[in-house]
């Protein structure tokens, strides 16, 4: 049995908005055996734009029955069939909601009748309601009310099945089919092509602008997993509706996935993508020599054409390291810009003669140059022949690429012919550090 369903609203998403008209047609796939139809008092006011689309405005809703007084009606109508609508995935989330505010857990399987029009009839202009029964010469009266049409939806349903619909029908209707979960304008194809693999997958809206990137470990199942709820809210259902294609790009593993991910949200500042969006503030620690012949030390933002000894994305990150070495070292916190009081004449009978103090900072250099790890993460790659190879050099990501298996991993130098730099920033380097302590077989130490 078939539920064929339409409605009217007084929004786009059901998270806050109302139900203000329902038509229900029970269907036998041969002809109509039930019908339910009434307006809804949506318990809030119908905004003069929806009134405008479908003539029906608060005084005709005034004495109508609100959801919740029909919510029976509805479900046991509903629960038993499969649920049919022209873009299912928005009836069905109003209804489902509805529902379950009224105490009703609605599970019934669905059908999107645009779905089945690219199917059955596939190269139309449009397969909007109007614009596909214009197509197929199926008649609408009341356009834009429920009942209107969802008659029209009954023909259209009809008009299916009597051009060799079922075999159709049965496919989507299949338990691992989930197509109708898939938003209106993806193709299936679009996630059949996706391999079960590690890699970064891309969400396209019509334009082909890309408005989300994800990572997996297994592409299908996670690019699927996205599809497999009607959560009502806004931003959701704006998510949805906005999915046009699928991109991907395969990884050799789950490390090289997360740091492509990481870049590519920071390069195409997706919409849908809320986080490591936030712009990474570089920090550098410098060294210049002052008047007196001390060589001081200073962390400041990056400059652009001043090297630095090294970069922080976090400034904490670089006063911690460098009041470190200041206690092991005995440094003096003004000659490091960590103190900006005036230096006095104690100061400067504490801090000695310029070249040893000097010599104390160049110890306090090397020490930290040291403790900067340059290393090679490696890992098996896509090809047999291949490995995946990922650069730390002085404890910074550097970048990653695939070199051949028999590649002799001793020079940070030579490598870097053979690898694709990228952006280093504290996500990817914590990922890679923390994959180096649960792996230490994959690392590899590297010369400079």
């Amino acid at each position: 049995m078939y539920a064929i369903v339409d409605i009217e609203t007084t929004g786009g998403y059901a998270a806050a908005n109302g139900i203000t008209e329902i038509a229900v047609y029970i269907h036998d796939g041969v002809s109509v055996q039930k019908h339910f139809e009434t307006l809804v008092n949506p318990g809030q006011s119908i905004p003069p734009y929806i009134t405008a689309l479908t003539g029906i405005n608060n005084a005709m809703v005034a004495t109508a029955p609100s959801f919740e007084e029909i919510a029976e009606t509805l479900y046991e109508l509903l629960q038993p069939c499969v649920f049919v609508a022209h873009n299912v995935n928005f009836d069905y989330s109003f209804v489902k909601h509805q529902l379950k505010l009224a105490g009703y857990d609605l599970t019934a399987a669905k059908l999107c009748t645009v779905r089945l029009g690219r199917k059955i009839f596939p190269g139309l202009p449009s397969y909007s309601l109007g614009n596909l029964c214009r197509s197929l010469n199926i008649s609408i009266q009341d356009r834009h009310r429920a009942g209107g049409d969802a008659k029209a939806t009954v023909k259209l349903f009809e008009h299916y099945l009597a051009n060799e619909g079922m075999e159709v029908i049965d496919s989507m209707l299949k338990r691992h089919s989930k197509e109708h979960w898939l938003p209106l304008h993806l193709d299936k194809k679009e996630i059949d092509q996706l391999p079960p693999s590690p890699g970064v997958y891309y969400f396209h809206n019509a334009k082909g602008k890309i408005v989300y990137v994800g990572k997996a470990i297994h592409l299908k199942k996670r690019v699927s997993s996205h599809f497999t709820q009607n959560d009502p809210d806004k931003k959701r259902q704006n998510f949805l509706r906005t999915i046009h294609r699928i991109s991907f790009q395969q990884c050799a593993t789950e490390l090289e996935a997360i740091v492509l991910e990481s870049t590519e949200i920071k390069r195409l500042w997706p919409q849908y993508n809320k986080h490591q969006k936030q712009p990474v503030q570089k920090f550098g620690l410098y060294q210049f020599e002052d008047s007196k012949g001390f060589i001081r030390l200073a962390i400041d933002k990056k400059k652009k054409n001043l090297p630095a000894l090294c970069y922080f994305n976090l400034l904490q990150e670089g006063i911690t390291m460098l009041n470190k070495m200041i206690a092991e070292f005995e440094l003096h916190p003004k000659l490091c810009h960590l103190d900006t009081n005036r230096i006095t004449t104690k100061d400067w009978d504490l801090i000695g003669a310029p070249i040893a103090y000097n010599a104390k900072l160049q110890q306090a250099l090397a020490a930290f140059e040291a403790s900067l790890p340059t290393f090679a993460l490696v890992d098996e790659g896509i090809e047999a022949e291949e490995q995946l190879c990922l650069l730390v050099e002085r404890g910074s990501f550097w970048g990653m690429g695939y070199l051949p298996k028999s590649f002799p991993l001793k020079q940070a130098a030579e490598l870097k012919n053979y690898l694709n730099p990228y952006a280093d920033n504290d996500y990817i380097r914590n990922c890679i550090y923390s994959f180096a302590a649960q792996y230490p077989a994959k690392k590899v130490l590297l010369q400079l």
